[in-house]
């Protein structure tokens, strides 16, 4: 609401400045400016300290990896504002990147509590689920968001997570699906491709396989793990 005062103001402040260049008499125009800063002055005193800035630097701060201050920002938004989804997904986001999930989960019902079928939360709650080994009900949430948002901001991570999960339950074809899936969003992520690899590997796809393990090693050569995966597959191969 006040944000769309502050745009009026601005707006009406350009209206006079064109004014002056017309020819309207100096003073009425200064008279009438004055008043209009006047009341941009009041509306900025309107507004809850920090609010508009926490919102931005909240997000900033997360996308830094400072998640503690995105933490302490959203805490303070909250405190304000308790109906504020925003400050709730960027909370449950840095908590999650802190390992902190009873504090997530916490954030996440009360996110849920404000909109159910907002997809961050919905996202938010399979992350919670596949750290805490709900297998079942992680994979629930993640099926959710995918149809709900099929092309999602997140779309790409979700389908990793289905993947890990399907290793996890022994499913390894339907692992290689999932991450194959994630990999058409982010085909330059050389972790997930050696996790690919090695869901074709114990799927028995040696040669599938050591593409994937390859293609990790392209990425980033200092991937040990797939490095040890391909001399696994190449000996493999050999072996036939």
């Amino acid at each position: 609401m006040y944000g769309r005062a502050l745009v009026k103001i601005h707006r009406v402040l350009s209206v006079f400045s064109a004014q002056a260049h017309r020819g309207v008499p100096t003073r009425l125009v200064a008279g009438a400016r004055a008043g209009v800063l006047c009341a941009a002055a009041l509306a900025q005193l309107a507004l809850p300290s920090g609010a508009v800035a926490q919102t931005a630097d909240a997000l900033t701060e997360y996308r830094n990896g400072a998640f503690n201050a995105a933490i302490e920002i959203c805490h303070r938004e909250i405190a304000l504002q308790p109906d504020n989804l925003e400050s709730y997904v960027v909370l449950c986001w840095s908590l999650l990147r802190l390992g902190r999930y009873p504090e997530a989960a916490a954030g996440a019902e009360k996110a849920a509590a404000l909109n159910r079928y907002d997809v961050r939360v919905i996202e938010i709650q399979g992350e919670l689920d596949y750290y805490r080994g709900r297998n079942d009900s992680a994979l629930l949430h993640f099926q959710e968001y995918v149809n709900l948002a099929p092309e999602g901001t997140r779309i790409e991570t979700v389908y990793y997570f289905i993947g890990e999960i399907y290793i996890r339950l022994g499913r390894f074809r339907h692992a290689d699906i999932a991450l194959s899936t994630a990999l058409h969003y982010v085909p330059g992520n050389p972790r997930w491709w050696t996790r690919l690899a090695y869901a074709r590997e114990m799927s028995g796809d040696a040669q599938a396989a050591a593409q994937a393990y390859k293609t990790a090693l392209d990425l980033d050569g200092s991937i040990s793990d797939a490095a040890r995966g391909l001399e696994r597959q190449r000996a493999a191969l050999e072996r036939r």
